[in-house]
């Protein structure tokens, strides 16, 4: 059972770059959600994904997209407008739980293994 976290690097400031979330079970009707963390500072939530809801952090909300493919059985991160604070390492995670919503709280038991996130000029 896991997580792959895809297509991080090395962006300019103003740029786009898209992650992509890949799982070994089925991600359908389970919360997902994409989580960062720079050098120093605490891991911080990104953003959210079930089938009853979306969310977005305040400092990416506008910018960022999050989206699922069911038949690649993927989750992805549209990245836009990037800025050098968003440089970081990019982890997925996943609530197993049938059903589980971003609206109640997730429990994200399954982590992927991080992406690294630049901007850079």
């Amino acid at each position: 059972v896991q997580l792959q976290a895809s297509g991080g690097g090395l962006a300019q400031p103003g740029g786009s770059l898209r992650l992509s979330c890949a799982a070994s079970f089925t991600l359908d009707h389970l919360a997902v959600g994409w989580f960062r963390q720079a050098p120093g500072k605490e891991r911080e939530w990104v953003s959210c994904s079930s089938d009853s809801s979306i969310y977005y952090a305040d400092s990416v909300k506008g910018r960022f997209t999050i989206s699922r493919d069911k038949a690649k059985n993927t989750v992805s991160l549209q990245m836009d407008s990037l800025q050098p604070e968003d440089t970081a390492v990019y982890y997925c995670a996943a609530d197993a739980r049938y059903g589980s919503s971003c609206d109640a709280g997730p429990s994200f038991n399954y982590w992927g293994q991080g992406t690294q996130v630049t901007v850079s000029s």
